[in-house]
């Protein structure tokens, strides 16, 4: 349970303190980039975009974060936003920002891991689920005492959803589950999955069901997938007539398609924030010292490639903080969050090429400097920005429909014509 709190609301600069004596007592201050400037050459040149998820380094991580989680959450830090009756504190979003900034201070834990739970899987059984599932997962998901995942993509069905295959068959007063799902992020750390199956046999939006699975439940099988990176950051997962209750289904039998969109609506805008990237990814004063350090400052094309960076991640930063603003309001998470998502996948593209401009064949071939090879998993994490989350054709279609208004494309007449590949899936 939260600590409890007075009815009367803190201001921030109350909020802060208590913030700043809660996060002062356990964990040590650190010195940002902000506070001390980007030196080059300093620190570690490491830059992750995928976790591995076989490392013994991040089994260890997990273990820390569920600790930090739950220290939170029973000081009335773990869900500032959330409701009481549900554990949360229930202030404002300005509260939430108040302790994000402190917690920059300070070498906490990272809630990257539990983005997929709290950010996704939590809204979701919020909007979905009923009172009893709100009230046995919401809480554990924002304590850190369950972690999930997200089992919607199939070998056969990304960003064409709606086309899945894994099945769900009545059995007694629950369901039978067999299929197969992939690019499942924490598969292997997860407790509790939000899985999409299919109920009826019409093969449409309106056959599909969403269940919350045991992750370890006899059939299920976790194995990760390994990218070209050298991470396997991903996993697939097998079920082998796994059964679910029926009290674990999210929504009406049928209803699958809404919760899927509410999912996808909350995983978009988490993929498009602030934070995501690590390893200080998006911080754009890297680059220009970069440049600086091999000499290139003055490269015209370099200083295009600089400026044409700075440009587009100032105005990615503005249209989060629009979108930002729109939830704060109360508004659920809707499709604008698809043009943060291709906004990123975009910037780290952009990246990517100056990146090469920059180092050259340093960028390929491992001489030992430092800032040079390590940005290998850059160049070779591009691909995957442009399909995590939705692929960026399905994206684009979603902002000309939903945002911008345009008619949707309609199916061709004639026995060779068809829709757009992906349209389905939207």
């Amino acid at each position: 349970m939260a600590a409890s709190v007075t009815d009367i609301e803190p201001t921030t600069e109350q909020f802060h303190a208590e913030c700043d004596a809660f996060l002062q007592q356990r964990y040590e201050r650190r010195w940002t980039v902000e506070s001390t400037g980007f030196v080059w050459g300093q620190g570690s040149d490491e830059v992750v975009l995928y976790e591995d998820g076989r490392s013994p380094e991040l089994v260890a991580e997990v273990a820390s974060i569920r600790d930090w989680r739950a220290d939170l959450f029973d000081n009335g830090l773990g869900w500032i936003t959330g409701p009481t009756e549900f554990g949360g504190r229930g202030l404002s979003r300005s509260h939430q920002s108040v302790f994000d900034l402190a917690a920059r201070s300070y070498v906490v834990p990272s809630n990257g891991l539990l983005t997929i739970s709290i950010g996704m899987i939590a809204p979701t059984i919020m909007r979905h689920g009923d009172d009893r599932l709100r009230r046995r997962y919401v809480p554990a998901l924002h304590r850190g005492d369950l972690i999930a995942c997200q089992l919607f993509s199939e070998p056969g069905a990304g960003s064409d959803l709606a086309s899945l295959a894994t099945r769900a068959e009545r059995d007694g007063d629950g369901w039978r589950l067999t299929g197969q799902k992939v690019w499942t992020s924490g598969a292997q750390f997860s407790d509790i999955g939000e899985i999409i199956c299919r109920t009826g046999a019409g093969g449409t939006h309106g056959d599909l069901t969403a269940f919350l699975v045991d992750m370890r439940a006899p059939g299920v099988t976790v194995r990760p997938l390994v990218q070209m990176t050298g991470a396997a950051a991903f996993n697939e997962v097998f079920l082998d007539d796994v059964w679910v209750s029926d009290e674990q289904r999210l929504g009406a039998v049928g209803d699958g398609w809404p919760v899927a969109l509410t999912t996808l609506a909350n995983e978009r805008t988490a993929i498009g924030g602030e934070g995501f990237g690590g390893s200080g990814l998006l911080r754009f004063e890297r680059y220009v010292a970069m440049a600086r350090a091999f000499g290139m400052e003055r490269d015209p094309v370099v200083r295009q490639h600089l400026a044409d960076l700075y440009a587009s991640l100032r105005i990615a930063r503005y249209s989060r903080r629009r979108a930002a603003a729109r939830r704060a309001s109360g508004a659920a998470p809707g499709p604008e969050g698809a043009l943060d998502k291709i906004s990123l996948g975009r910037n780290v593209e952009r990246i990517s090429d100056l990146l090469g401009r920059i180092l050259g064949p340093q960028l390929v071939a491992d001489g030992g400097e430092w800032g040079t090879y390590a940005w290998r998993e850059v160049v070779l994490g591009v691909p995957g920005y442009h399909i995590a989350g939705g692929t960026d054709e399905i994206l684009r279609n979603i902002i000309g429909e939903r945002v911008l208004g345009l008619p949707k494309e309609q199916q061709l007449s004639g026995p060779n014509q068809a829709r757009p590949m992906g349209t389905e899936g939207r």
